[in-house]
C-alpha cells in the first residue's frame, strides 16, 4: 500500500538558523530585469527568514527570483516577469547566513534505510532492473486518481502505434489524466489516427503505407484549422477515439506548444515560446506527479519548472514526483544534467512503458 512520504522542516532551533539575519532585498527598478545579487531558486524547498520567521513560498521553480508581496506572501517569478518596484531578495549563499536556507533532505526519514524510502535519484540504464520501479508506480498512480494530480508530458510516439493510443486513451477515462502538454506532433498525428488510422501515412497497426498518406496529416490540420478548432473538429468529423479525443471528452487540460519546424499548426498550438512557458507552468503548478515521455525538450522544460515539493491547501508539504520514459539513455541523463535531480529515470520504449502501466493498473 502506498505511503506518501512524511516531510521534515528544518530544525529552526539550531544555532545556525535560529541566530540568522533577516533576507535582503532590493526593489526592481527596470521591468524585466532582477537587481544585482538576486537570489535564484532551486527545486528544493528554500526557507526565507522575513520579520523573525522562516518562510517557505507555497509554489516554487528553478531558475527565478524570489518576490516579497506588500502582504507579505513570497511568490518565486521568473525574472522576465518582475514588475517594477518588485521587493527582490538577495542572497547567494543558502545555509542561513543570508537569511536563506536550502532544505534538501526534507523528504528522507533519518532512521530510514535507503533501500526502504521512495527515493528520488534514480538514474539508470536500460539493462537497469525496473520491475520494483514499475510496481511503485503502480502504487503512486493509484494514491494520486484520488489525492493528487497527475501530468503527462508525452511525445508523439504515442500516435504512432494503435496500442498505445488505445492504452493511453484507457488511462484518461480511468481517471489517471489531469492534464496533458505535448506539441503540435502529437494531437496532430493522433487526430490522424482517429480519422484515417494513419500516422504520417503510415496505418499505425500494421504499419503499412497508404497510397497518399502522406498527406493525412496535413489534411488533419487542414479540416481542423477549418473547423476552428480541436472539440469542434471532433463533432465536424464525429471522431470517436484517441488521446485527444478522450481528454476533450473527459475535460482533461491540453497545453499543446509549438516549435519553428512544425506544419499547420493546430488552432490550439501556441507559437510564442515564453506563452507556451507560462500555459505550462501553469498545469505544473497543480501537478503533484508528471510523467514525461519520449520528449527531450519538454521534458527538459518541465523539468526546469517543476519543483520538489508541493505545499497543500492545509499547509502540509508533500513531494512532487517526476518520471521521465524514454528509449535514449541521453534523453533521461540530460533531464539530470539539467539539475532535475529528483527525476525517476526508465529507459525503455514509450509504447512498451504504457502497455505495461495499464496492464498494472488492471485497466486492460
Amino acid at each position: 500500500m502506498f505511503t506518501l512520504p512524511a516531510y521534515h522542516a528544518p530544525d529552526f532551533t539550531s544555532p545556525e538558523l535560529a541566530h540568522a539575519p533577516e533576507v535582503k532585498w532590493e526593489r526592481v527598478t527596470l521591468p524585466g530585469v532582477a537587481p544585482e545579487g538576486y537570489h535564484s531558486t532551486s527545486m528544493y524547498p528554500e526557507y526565507f527568514k522575513i520579520d523573525g520567521q522562516w518562510v517557505l513560498p507555497r509554489e516554487s521553480r528553478m531558475d527565478a527570483s524570489v518576490v516579497i508581496g506588500e502582504d507579505g506572501v513570497l511568490r518565486v517569478v521568473e525574472n522576465r516577469n518582475l514588475k517594477g518596484g518588485d521587493k527582490v531578495i538577495l542572497g547567494r549563499t543558502e545555509n542561513g547566513q543570508e537569511g536563506i536556507y536550502l532544505h534538501t533532505r526534507g523528504f528522507e526519514a533519518p532512521d530510514a534505510r535507503p533501500d526502504d524510502q521512495f527515493v528520488f535519484r534514480q538514474g539508470r540504464s536500460r539493462e537497469t532492473s525496473y520491475a520494483r520501479d514499475y510496481d511503485r508506480l503502480f502504487e503512486l498512480l493509484r494514491y494520486e486518481k484520488e489525492h493528487g494530480n497527475i501530468l503527462w508530458v508525452m511525445g508523439p510516439a504515442f500516435s504512432f502505434d494503435a496500442d498505445a493510443r488505445r492504452a493511453m486513451q484507457c488511462m484518461v477515462e480511468n481517471g489517471y489524466v489531469d492534464g496533458l502538454m505535448a506539441g503540435n506532433a502529437l494531437a496532430t498525428h493522433d487526430l490522424e489516427g482517429s480519422m484515417f488510422h494513419t500516422a504520417l501515412g503510415q496505418d499505425i497497426y500494421t504499419q503499412h503505407s497508404c497510397p497518399n498518406g502522406h498527406y493525412h496529416h496535413l489534411d488533419v490540420i487542414n479540416r481542423v484549422r477549418r473547423s476552428g478548432s480541436i472539440p469542434r473538429f471532433i463533432q465536424d468529423y464525429h471522431i470517436q477515439d484517441g488521446i485527444i479525443y478522450s481528454c476533450v471528452k473527459h475535460g482533461v487540460p491540453l497545453v499543446l506548444t509549438g516549435s519553428i519546424r512544425d506544419d499547420g499548426p493546430l488552432p490550439e498550438v501556441i507559437g510564442d515560446a515564453y506563452q507556451g512557458q507560462t500555459a505550462m507552468r501553469g498545469l505544473v503548478k497543480k501537478a503533484t506527479t508528471v510523467i514525461c515521455l519520449a520528449t527531450m525538450l519538454h521534458t527538459i522544460a518541465t523539468g526546469n519548472m517543476t519543483p520538489s515539493y508541493r505545499v497543500m491547501e492545509d499547509g502540509t508539504v508533500r513531494p512532487v514526483f517526476l518520471y521521465t520514459v524514454d528509449a535514449d539513455e541521453f534523453v533521461v541523463n540530460k533531464l539530470l544534467d539539467r539539475g532535475s535531480l529528483s527525476a525517476t529515470t526508465i529507459v525503455t520504449n514509450v509504447q512498451d512503458f504504457i502497455m505495461l502501466v495499464v496492464k498494472g493498473l488492471g485497466l486492460m
